[in-house]
C-alpha cells in the first residue's frame, strides 16, 4: 500500500505564492511519475504538472511560467512551487504517484492519489 500525505495549501493574495508538498510513504518498490492535478468548482479535474522518474516535466499551458514541480527522491516527495497565483487557480490540488509496491513489483504501474488541499486565491 502506498499512501500521500499533501499539506501546503491554504489562502493566497493574486500575486501571492504557495508551496505544495506531497509525501509518499509506504511499501514503495519505484516511482514512475508524480503529478499534481486540480479540481475547480463545476469544472473538470484536469492535469496540472508532472514529473517523470528520469526528472522531465510538463506542465498545463495555463500554469506554465508560474508553477513548478519538483521532487525529492530521497523523501519520496513531489512539491508544486506556485507562484503569480490567480483566482482562477482556486481549486483542490490533488497529489498523483505512479508507484509499483515492493510486495508486488512485477504488476504495472499502479496510480496512487492524495486525499487533496484546498487553494484559495482571493483577496
Amino acid at each position: 500500500q502506498v499512501q500521500l500525505v499533501e499539506s501546503g495549501g491554504g489562502l493566497a493574495q493574486p500575486g501571492g505564492s504557495l508551496r505544495l508538498s506531497c509525501a509518499a510513504s509506504g511499501s514503495i518498490f519505484s516511482i514512475n511519475a508524480m503529478s499534481w492535478y486540480r479540481r475547480a468548482p463545476e469544472k473538470q479535474r484536469e492535469l496540472v504538472a508532472t514529473i517523470t522518474n528520469g526528472g522531465d516535466t510538463g506542465y498545463a499551458d495555463s500554469v506554465k511560467g508560474r508553477f513548478t514541480i519538483s521532487r525529492d527522491n530521497v523523501k519520496n516527495t513531489v512539491y508544486l512551487q506556485m507562484n503569480s497565483l490567480k483566482v482562477e487557480d482556486t481549486a483542490v490540488y490533488y497529489c498523483n504517484v505512479q508507484a509499483k509496491t515492493s510486495i508486488r513489483p512485477y504488476l504495472p504501474w499502479s496510480n496512487y492519489w492524495g486525499q487533496g488541499t484546498q487553494v484559495t486565491v482571493s483577496s
